[in-house]
């Protein structure tokens, strides 16, 4: 029996993707893609950008974890050397207070598109 060939006008591919609780979801449609090949190559691409939206949720969770470790670290050095008069405060002690700023302020403007992981560099 042979099967009839399917007219296609246009393809459109949803693949999902869940991970650590979270969802990601890329829909895409073409009018382009009307062959079951390109309808199929039209979901490898839905898929990659599923997958690439996975690895950039972790590589993101991961600098967030390392800054929140480097953040209450030197939030703790911060308070001890904010006790000591300003006069009086080491370099170290300044250090430890301008880099605990510079966390704080940096963390407002971090727009990265493609995380960079730092165990793959």
């Amino acid at each position: 029996m042979e099967i009839p060939e399917i007219k296609i006008e246009f393809g459109s591919v949803k693949v999902m993707r869940s991970h650590d609780y979270c969802h990601f979801e890329v829909v895409l449609t073409s009018s382009e893609a009307n062959t079951p090949q390109l309808v199929d190559e039209l979901r490898k691409t839905a898929a990659r950008l599923a997958d690439k939206a996975v690895k950039q949720y972790q590589q993101a969770k991961r600098a967030t974890m390392r800054v929140e470790r480097q953040q209450s670290d030197l939030s703790w050095r911060k308070s001890l050397a904010e006790k000591t008069p300003e006069a009086e405060r080491s370099p170290e002690q300044k250090a430890d207070i301008k880099a605990y700023n510079d966390i704080q302020f940096a963390a407002q403007f971090d727009y990265q598109d493609d995380w960079q992981d730092d165990e793959e560099s």
